[in-house]
Order: C-alpha cells, then structure tokens, then sequence
C-alpha cells in the first residue's frame, strides 16, 4: 500500500554512495586480436581507468593494477588511450599512464612482464603527451598525437602526428621520435593509414574554430621511408566539420561531414592523376583525380562533436558494411550498406550508443545504455544479428522500480523554436505526496555548452527523483544530435538562448500544473554551471541553484585562464573579444553578484585547468563584497579536476546539493547531513 509523504521526504535506497560508486562508463572499445577491451571507471580507487579486457572463456579481467591510469590529457579532455595488436609471440599493448602521460608497452600475456616506457618525459609546462595510439608492427612503431609543451603557458603548445619506436629508443631520447605532420595545425587527430601502406589520412583544424565548426580532412602519400609527402585538403572547410575519417577495406575513404546541415557518410576515391613529362617536383603534391559520392543523405547524425582525439561513430567491415552509430536526440546501432544507403538497426533495449566502435570480422563492439540499464560493452554479430551484452554487464543495485520514468518532450521557446528535454518525475513504488501539493523540480543544463544529455540511467537523477524531486534535463539550443541549424543557434548567444531555453521549460513545467512554481532550482556542471550561474544572475524563475566547477567570468577566460583546446571557443560563443568587449561583461555572472538574490551551492576541483579555481574565488568575492547576505556554500575538492572522478567527492557533492534543496524548498529527506550555509 503506497504511503503520503510530502515530496522531498521519501526513503530511498538510492544514496550518494550507491549513486557514486556507478558513476562513468565504459569507453574506448577495441580488439586485440579476437578479444574485445575497454577501459572502465574505477571510483573507489582515486577515479582511475582501468583497462579491461575479455578473456575467450567470456571473463573479463583489469589488465593492470592501481595505481595504472590509462587516460590521456591531450587537449586536456583526452582520447583514445590505448591500442593493442596480436602478434605470433602474443598480444602487445601501447596506453598512456595518466600520472606522467608516457606512452607504455606492455605485454600481458608474456610471464613477469611489466609495463616499459616508449616515451621520454619533459619537465616543460605540460610536457609530452600522447592520444590516439594507432599501432603498426609490420613498421615497428605507433602512430599517435604528439601535443609538446613548448612552454609555462597553456597556448605554448604544438600538436602534430609522430611516429613513436615500439622498441624503446625514444623512453629518453625524444629525438627518436619521427614527427609525420609539419605542425602547420593547431589540432590534429592521428593518421590512418591506407589498407596498401601509401596513403595517410587525418583531420586537423585551428584557431578560432572548434571541431565541429570546421576542419579540414587531409591527405598525404606516405614515403619509402616512412615519411609523410605534402598533405592536400580533400574535404572539410571553415564551416564544414569533418568529425571522423576511416579507410575501407578495398581503399576507398569514408568520413563524416556536417556539410548537408547533418553529420553524414561521405566516400571518396582518389587516385594520383597522370603528369604529362614525368613525376612532379620534389615537394610538390601530385596532383588528384577524385570521386566523392554521399552514401546515406538523411536529416540524421552520423557523427558529433569531437571532444576527445579518436571518437568513431563508424567502422567499416571487411564484406564492404559499415558500423555506424546514428539517429536523431538518441542514437541506434545500425549496419550501412554503402551501395544501396540503407540502414539495419540492431534489435536491443538500448536508446543512446557512445562514440566508440570496433570491428573485428563479422563482430562489432561499443558501449550502449538505455533508461533501465547503465552504459555496458555490446557486441553485434553481422551475420545472425543476435547482440549481446559482453563487459560491464548491468547489474541492478537497487531494486529497478526505484528507477525514474522520463518522458521524451518538445517544448515551445522563444519565438516559437523547439526545445528538447528529458523529463524525470519524482517517482516511488511505495510513496506518494498529498494531493494537494505539486514536486519541486531541478532543470539540468549540460556541459559543453556543444553537447547533448542523453537518455540513459543516470542514478545521480534517481538520487532525487526517488525522493519526490523532478529533474529536467534541457538539450537547450547549441545542443548536439539535432543538426548543424540546431547547434548554431548558440552562435554568439551564449548566455541568453541557453538560459532563455531552461527557463522556458521549467515555466512551462509550472504552468501546466507539473512543477511547483516556487520550488524551481537549476543546476549544472562547466558549461552547465555557467548557464546556471547566468540563469542565477538573469532570471527570477529559481529559488537556488548549483554551480559546478564553472565559467563566471568570459573576459578572464578569454585572456588565459583555461587550457589552449577551448581558449578561443568564446569567439563564436560570443563574439570576438576585440570587437565585443562589453558583450563578455554583460553577460558575465562575475559581474552581476549585485544581481544574486537566492541560495546557492558552488562546487569545484582544486586541479581544474579547464574552469580554474580562480573563477570561483573572484566570483565568491563580490557576492561577498557586495554587503548582502545571500546564503551560499564554497567546497573546494582537493585532488579532482574538470570532471569529479572519486567516490568520496561525488558523496560529498550530492549530499550537499540535497541538503540545499532541502533548506530552500523546506524538505526533510532523512540521513542527509546538513550543509552550512553562509549567510
């Protein structure tokens, strides 16, 4: 029999501990040999990664012990860190160690073996650090991004494609480091190299733009000796984004383009076009004879936002299939024919597959999740279709009838455009509230601010809709799988569509008799925590808010306080800072802590290069000098980044965010301690 209790006061067996322990994902699927590895989050060991892979009985087994980290930092948000090939004398891996960002080899199945530095380190701002292994045996080495530290500063920085000896000759001589690339470009991914060994290709992109505003898809002969011929651009451009390339089995190239409005699959065949009197000058390219064909033109994404160096959202198979993971808001896994355009979607329950794939005969791997399981390695078999579940199994920790319902909604903003959420209801199997009271709700604005909230468990969300709170998650205008129009519409508007955007849906959750209008709050983390913050700052519709580890002020963001990779993002977030300097003021919370008028909770990473302390501080000391006794809470994390990786830390914040909530909107949610606020 269900029992009344007012919202915000029901038990739960979803707390901050259960809700910690399953948090991140599997990512970065590959195979060494026939056996499928992952990384996996470790939050009880310090928030390192492990490597994980499945043995051919069907166990899995970590490769390497704490306190082994393979996590990249390069454009501090990392790639793919690791990569492996199966050899007649077994299987070799390369990762990167994130404590000293080495690049490693390492041989598991070799008796006694440990892991041996293939890279030397730098005691030079950030020093050497690598991304995107591509392993090449037959070469004796491995093709990676190299990003150097060329200095103290954050943008004294150089990326290029290198060549790293599988033998050990560079652990402390860098010289033996082969760079490919002329390092002409600010960012660049890592080569592909052709199925006959003669062609390289890659991506690359610069300043002021960011990856998905446009890049350039290049393309070199690679030399008798190794070496990299001049590189052409065959696709891609200021506003075109090339996300991902890859070469079919039989030579022709596959890559991902925004250019319809839509990221889709596009090949291209080139061939070396015959010179009249002989081959062309040392130095110079030949010249090129293509033919590039779409291969499925829909109003659907088959690609994203390139974040992290060696996402895929696509793998060619040997028969001439391709892998692709596509859809519109959520994403499927689907089969390609590029001959006919059409597309087999797997059977499953999964609603959002990640950026991550791997082929290996008929089998394709990646991580998938759905609203009722947690993300977990799925395998497709091509040939009978049958899927299923291979690592990071989903294991109910609590009983799933604890578990949120969304619903899927569209709701009408500004001058009538759609916005997009996720709607969580409070919701409990043995509770209700009277009916004479509405639940407090708490819109959830993502990072990025070029991203998406996807549609999976998430036991952060059942934390409170278990309790009687609603959560909205909003995939605000800018956001990612709707299309190049949708994710434009944050062009020099950050600060007033994202915030117009939540505020819309939370207003319309009240109006319609679905949320308590007096018990609004927002919260969100980086980007999120700046929209928050904004909305803080701007709007009168919340009565509290979080902010976690977020951007306050753009003028001092602009000027050097994050990392080189987002340095110049505001410049299409909000405009050029020279020709714009009051736009950053006006919409900077930093300088509105006069406007601040309800509760709120500011959380953040000691470590963060990305949102820095700093931003906090400056913030936290004019709502403090500005007289007035608006109630807040500081806590600072020592040891955690952009990002809280650590069991403790996430307990910590969450239980504290509740705790807010609970003094504004007068809850009693047992057993949660109460946190001090400043007044």
């Amino acid at each position: 029999m269900l029992q009344t209790q007012e919202y915000g006061a029901w038990p739960s067996p979803i707390d901050a501990g259960l809700a910690a322990a399953h948090d991140g994902q599997p990512e970065y699927v590959g195979f060494v040999g026939t056996e499928a590895w992952w990384t996996e989050p470790r939050p009880t060991e310090a928030g390192r990664r492990a490597l994980v892979r499945r043995l051919a009985d069907g166990t899995e087994r970590s490769v390497l012990p704490a306190p082994w980290n393979v996590r990249s930092r390069v454009i501090e948000y990392g790639g793919r860190p690791w990569a492996g090939a199966e050899r007649p004398e077994g299987p070799l891996v390369v990762f990167v160690h994130f404590a000293d960002q080495r690049l490693y080899a390492y041989e598991p199945d070799a008796p006694g073996a440990e892991p041996r530095p293939l890279t030397p380190e730098s005691g030079v701002g950030g020093g050497l650090r690598w991304a995107d292994p591509q392993v090449h045996v037959e070469r004796g080495e491995v093709w990676c991004v190299l990003e150097e530290f060329t200095g103290e500063g954050p943008a004294d920085v150089r990326r290029v494609v290198a060549a790293v000896p599988l033998d050990g000759s560079a652990a402390e001589d860098r010289t033996a480091v082969r760079e490919l690339t002329d390092g002409r470009h600010r960012f660049v991914t890592t080569a592909r190299l052709s199925p006959d060994g003669r062609r390289a290709a890659w991506i690359a992109w610069d300043h002021p733009r960011m990856p998905w505003d446009g890049t350039e898809l290049l393309l070199a002969e690679v030399t008798d000796d190794g070496s990299f011929g001049p590189a052409q651009t065959v696709a891609g451009g200021t506003e075109e984004s090339v996300c991902q390339v890859e070469w079919a089995p039989d030579g022709g190239l596959l890559f991902a383009s925004d250019r319809s409005g839509w990221w889709n699959l596009y090949r291209l065949d080139v061939r070396i076009a015959p010179v009249p009197g002989g081959p062309p000058e040392p130095g110079t390219p030949p010249a090129l004879l293509t033919r590039e064909r779409p291969l499925c033109a829909r109003d659907e994404e088959f690609g994203g936002p390139l974040w992290k160096i060696g996402l895929s959202w696509f793998k060619p198979l040997e028969a001439g299939l391709i892998a692709v993971v596509h859809g519109v808001g959520a994403t499927s896994l689907g089969i390609l024919d590029p001959e006919t355009g059409e597309v087999v979607d797997t059977a499953g329950p999964w609603t959002e597959w990640s950026a991550t794939l791997a082929v290996c005969g008929s089998r394709v791997v990646g991580v998938a999740a759905s609203p009722r399981t947690a993300p977990e390695v799925v395998e497709l078999d091509t040939g009978t279709g049958h899927t299923r579940v291979i690592g990071a199994a989903h294991d109910d920790p609590v009983d799933p009838v604890y578990y949120p319902e969304p619903q899927i909604r569209t709701f009408e903003g500004p001058d009538g455009r759609d916005i997009h959420a996720h709607i969580y209801p409070p919701h409990s199997p043995t509770h209700v509230a009277p009916d004479d009271e509405l639940p407090p709700y708490v819109v959830w604005a993502h990072g990025g601010p070029t991203g998406h909230a996807p549609l999976v468990l998430d036991l952060e969300i059942a934390y409170f809709t278990s309790r009687g709170i609603g959560v909205a998650e909003v995939n605000y205008g800018g956001s990612t799988g709707y299309g190049r129009e949708y994710r434009n519409r944050l062009r020099e508007q950050w600060g007033v569509v994202d915030v117009e955007d939540c505020a819309a849906v939370a207003l319309a959750l009240a109006e319609e008799g679905t949320a308590d209008r007096e018990r609004l709050a927002i919260r969100g983390g980086s980007a999120g925590g700046w929209t928050s913050a904004a909305s803080l700052t701007s709007t009168d519709v919340y009565a509290c808010g979080t902010i976690i580890y977020p951007i306050l002020d753009l003028t001092g963001w602009a000027e050097g306080e994050t990392h080189d990779f987002e340095s110049q993002y505001l410049e299409s977030l909000v405009g050029p800072l020279a020709e714009v300097p009051a736009r950053y003021a006006e919409r900077s919370p930093a300088e509105h802590a006069d406007r601040l008028t309800v509760p709120f909770l500011l959380l953040q990473g000691l470590d963060d290069v990305i949102c820095p302390p700093v931003q906090c501080e400056r913030f936290l000391a004019r709502v403090e000098s500005e007289g007035r006794r608006v109630p807040h809470a500081y806590i600072a994390f020592e040891g955690e980044g952009h990002g809280f990786r650590r069991a403790d830390t996430m307990v910590r914040a969450l239980e504290a965010e509740l705790s807010l909530y609970a003094q504004v909107f007068g809850l009693q949610p047992a057993g949660i301690p109460t946190l001090e606020l400043t007044k």
